[in-house]
């Protein structure tokens, strides 16, 4: 059965909000890892977002004894073969091109500075894990959105690459969408809808 207390994987307060949102603020007592700042965070090796996600959540699982639900998410772009992908959170930083969300965003325009509009086509991919406290991941969730990277940013409801994603259907960025727009069609809002569901299945939740 699954324990009251759950740990969000993260220190994104974005993430931590829409975790709290979408699966219940009332339902667990949360805690995330702004609480713990002298844990070494893990190294991820995975080169799949169900890798790292899984990796996430069973490290934090067994060294806080608590169940634990991490994401492993990012931008994939097919003019770049599916990068940023894993490293979306690192990408300028790996390349030497600063660090944080920014620098993310300024560097990957600049990759895409020549890639013409119908060539721009990306997805926001999450992968959800739940673990137990002995680290066996339980269930997992994976779910996309489809879209397009525009030439400079819009909005301000967001972080990472949120201002440079536009969903065309809606004619906006998840950046510019209000919160519960943005969960029913998001790639983490996805997910965790699909998380929740399967938690009510298994009765854990």
């Amino acid at each position: 059965m699954l324990s009251p207390r759950l740990l969000i994987a993260t220190t994104n307060p974005g993430k931590v909000r829409e975790f709290r949102e979408m699966l219940g603020g009332d339902r667990f007592t949360w805690d995330d890892l702004s609480a713990h700042k002298n844990i070494t965070p893990p190294e991820e090796t995975g080169t799949t977002f169900h890798a790292n996600a899984c990796l996430k959540a069973s490290y934090y699982a067994t060294r806080l004894n608590v169940w634990t639900v991490a994401d492993d998410s990012g931008l994939e772009v097919d003019a770049l073969g599916g990068a940023p992908g894993v490293l979306s959170a690192r990408w300028a930083e790996v390349n030497g091109a600063g660090r944080g969300d920014a620098d993310n965003n300024t560097f990957l325009l600049r990759q895409l500075r020549d890639v013409p509009d119908d060539r721009r086509t990306a997805r926001f991919v999450c992968v959800l894990a739940l673990a137990d406290r002995e680290g066996r991941v339980i269930l997992t969730a994976r779910d996309a959105v489809e879209g397009r990277v525009l030439r400079g940013p819009r909005g301000t409801g967001c972080f990472g690459y949120d201002p440079l994603f536009l969903v065309p259907e809606l004619g906006l960025t998840t950046a510019e969408l209000p919160s519960d727009q943005k969960h029913k069609i998001s790639h983490r809002g996805k997910a965790l809808g699909r998380m929740r569901a399967l938690m009510s299945r298994a009765a854990l939740a």
